[in-house]
């Protein structure tokens, strides 16, 4: 799998490549170096941050599953467990 950007995103990913290497580092990039260098980080570096990232919501998804079990669930049998008078004999 390949991660790919909306072509917004690459867009402003490319500006931002270019603006970086102009004013952190004092060099001009054209288009096609920061196309090459974004295409880099998402081959590289994107699937581990992808990674993260799901591994991050699966386990928010475990504690919200995990969260329903004593939001939703009931106690059962419970009439008889409630101070109910007994008949006298």
């Amino acid at each position: 799998m390949s991660l790919e950007l909306p072509p917004d995103a690459t867009t402003r990913s490319l500006a931002s490549i270019k603006r970086f290497f102009d004013e952190s580092l004092d060099l001009e990039v054209g288009e096609l170096k920061a196309r090459m260098v974004l295409e880099f980080i998402l081959k590289e570096i994107g699937p581990s941050i992808y990674n993260r990232a799901i591994a991050d919501v699966q386990g928010r998804m475990h504690e919200r599953v995990a969260e329903l079990e004593g939001d939703c669930s009931q106690v059962e049998f419970a009439y008889w467990s409630r101070s109910v008078p007994r008949k006298a004999p």
